[in-house]
C-alpha cells in the first residue's frame, strides 16, 4: 500500500528541517525531499536569538555549546566618530544572541529527523495535501510554479569565510560600517575561542578583485578593516560570496496550478523562499525558524472541518508573518540605504544617529529586547 503524507517539505535545509519536526509533533505525515548533497563546506554562521534557541531546545537540536557561542556584547561602529554598545548585562540575561556553526545545526537537526518516526525523507516530491516550499531564496519550486517574487537588488555582495585570529573574541560580535561598506566579526568555537565567522558587505564592484587576493592579503584586508582589534589574523576556511537583495514573495500561498504533481493540493512559502532581507542585522534565520513556527501554530489551531490544504486557512499565516516582518525589513533596508552613502552629510548624520541611538536609553533597550525576543 503507497504511504500517504500531509505534507511534502520541499527544501531540507535548517528551515525545512525545523518546519519537519514541528509538524511531527502534530501528528501529520511528513515528507522531507532531500536533494543531491552538498559540494563544498558551509563557511556561514547563524546569529540566533533567544526565540530562536528556545524553538530548538525543544525540538532536541540546539548544538553543543562550543557549536553555539554566547555573545555577551556588541560593538557596532561608524566611520566617524559613531559608536553603539550593547551588552547582556544590562539586559539581565546571560547572551544577546547566539552565532552558531551551520554544519554542526544541521548534523542535529538531521538526527532528529531521523529518530522521528513522522517524518520520511525522499529523494523526489510526493503527492500531499499542502506542499511546503523551503528552497531558499533561489527556490527552483518557486520559479516554476509562477509564484512572484519581488527583487530589489542592493548594488552589494556578501563575502563569507572564517578567521582564526591571534587574540580570543571575548564572546564580542563586532560590526563596521565604513564607506559603503559593512564589516562583522561573529564569535566561534565557544567561550574562549579566537575563532570568527565573517560577513563582509561591500560594493559589488569590489567582489572580483577581493575574492582574486590570496588568502594572506585578503586577511590583511580584513585586519586594516576591522583596525587589528583582534590582532593578526589568518583565513581558516574558503571564501564565498553571493549578491545582496531585499525581496518579497506577493503571495505566500496558493492552490497548486500547472506542472505539481498529482494528488498536490495546495502550496506554502516559507524562509527565504518567501522573504531575503538585508544580513546586516543577522535576522535571516530568525525570520525563517518564526516562518515554520507560525505556520505550525496556525495549522495545529485549525478547526476540525478545516483540511490542511484550505487556502482561507493558510493565508492566516502570510497575514500574520507579512505583518510581524515588514517593520523589521524596512528598517534593515533604511540602514542599508544610509551607510552605503559616501556624501560626507549623511557620514555625519549617521554617526550623530549612532552616538545619539547609544544615549537613548528606553528606546536602546527596547530595541534590543525585540532583536533578542522576536520571530
Amino acid at each position: 500500500m503507497p504511504q500517504t503524507f500531509d505534507v511534502c517539505i520541499r527544501g531540507a535545509g535548517v528551515v525545512g528541517h525545523t518546519l519537519a519536526l514541528l509538524l511531527a509533533r502534530e501528528r501529520l505525515r511528513v515528507a522531507l525531499v532531500e536533494g543531491p548533497p552538498a559540494q563544498t563546506v558551509d563557511v556561514r554562521a547563524y546569529a540566533l536569538n533567544a526565540a530562536s534557541r528556545q524553538l530548538l531546545q525543544l525540538l532536541r537540536s540546539w548544538p553543543d555549546p562550543v557549536h553555539a557561542t554566547a555573545v555577551t556584547r556588541m560593538q557596532v561602529r561608524g566611520d566617524q566618530d559613531g559608536e553603539v554598545l550593547f551588552d547582556a548585562a544590562d539586559q539581565g540575561v546571560d547572551a544577546l544572541a547566539w552565532i552558531v556553526d551551520v554544519p554542526a545545526l544541521e548534523t542535529r537537526l538531521a538526527e532528529a529527523v531521523r529518530y522521528q518516526p513522522q517524518v520520511e525523507r525522499v529523494s523526489a516530491p510526493v503527492p500531499a495535501a499542502l506542499t511546503a516550499i523551503c528552497e531558499g531564496r533561489a527556490s527552483r519550486t518557486r520559479t516554476e510554479w509562477g509564484v512572484e517574487f519581488d527583487v530589489q537588488p542592493y548594488p552589494q555582495h556578501a563575502i563569507a569565510t572564517r578567521l582564526t585570529c591571534e587574540f580570543p573574541h571575548g564572546q564580542v560580535a563586532r560590526q563596521w560600517f565604513s564607506q559603503g561598506s559593512i564589516l562583522a566579526f561573529l564569535p566561534l568555537d565557544g567561550a574562549e575561542g579566537n575563532s570568527v565567522a565573517v560577513v563582509w558587505s561591500v560594493p559589488a564592484q569590489q567582489v572580483p578583485d577581493l575574492l582574486a587576493l590570496d588568502e594572506d592579503s585578503f586577511a590583511q584586508h580584513l585586519q586594516a578593516a576591522s583596525g587589528g582589534v583582534l590582532g593578526e589574523l589568518r583565513l581558516s576556511s574558503a571564501r564565498a560570496a553571493w549578491p545582496l537583495q531585499l525581496a518579497q514573495a506577493r503571495h505566500w500561498c496558493g492552490p497548486v496550478g500547472h506542472g505539481a504533481p498529482a494528488g498536490a493540493h495546495s502550496w506554502v512559502l516559507a524562509g527565504d523562499a518567501a522573504h531575503n532581507v538585508h544580513p546586516l542585522a543577522g535576522q535571516g534565520l530568525n525570520l525563517g525558524l518564526g516562518d515554520v513556527q507560525g505556520l505550525a501554530r496556525v495549522l495545529s489551531a485549525r478547526e476540525d472541518w478545516r483540511s490542511l490544504a484550505d487556502v482561507r486557512l493558510l493565508r492566516r499565516y502570510e497575514r500574520q508573518r507579512k505583518a510581524e516582518i515588514f517593520p523589521l525589513g524596512l528598517a534593515m533596508d533604511g540602514l542599508q540605504q544610509l551607510f552605503s552613502r559616501t556624501e560626507a552629510p549623511l557620514q555625519l548624520l549617521r554617526n550623530w544617529g549612532m552616538n545619539n541611538f547609544e544615549r537613548s536609553g528606553l528606546l536602546k533597550n527596547w530595541m534590543t529586547q525585540r532583536a533578542m525576543d522576536s520571530h
